[in-house]
C-alpha cells in the first residue's frame, strides 16, 4: 500500500470517529433535555402539592419511595 492510500485511509476513520462522535453528542443532549423537562413538571408540580416518587433500580430492581411535601397544606 502506498503512503497515500495510507493517509487517505487514516482520514476516513477519523471523519467516521468524528461523525460517530457528533451523534454520541446529539443523542446526549437530547437526553439531557428530556431529563430537564421531566425535572421541571416535577419542580412545578412540588410547589403545587405533596409528591410521592417510586423508583425501581435498573441494576437490583429495589423499589425506592421518595416523598417530597410542597408549600401547601394537605386538604382531607
Amino acid at each position: 500500500m502506498t503512503q497515500k492510500n495510507r493517509g487517505r485511509d487514516k482520514a476516513a476513520v477519523e471523519d467516521l470517529s468524528l461523525e460517530q462522535l457528533k451523534k454520541r453528542l446529539d443523542n446526549l443532549d437530547a437526553r439531557l433535555d428530556a431529563i430537564d423537562s421531566m425535572v421541571t413538571a416535577v419542580a412545578e408540580r412540588i410547589v403545587m402539592r405533596p409528591l410521592r416518587l417510586e423508583i425501581a433500580c435498573p441494576n437490583c430492581g429495589k423499589t425506592i419511595d421518595i416523598g417530597v411535601v410542597g408549600d401547601q397544606k394537605l386538604l382531607r
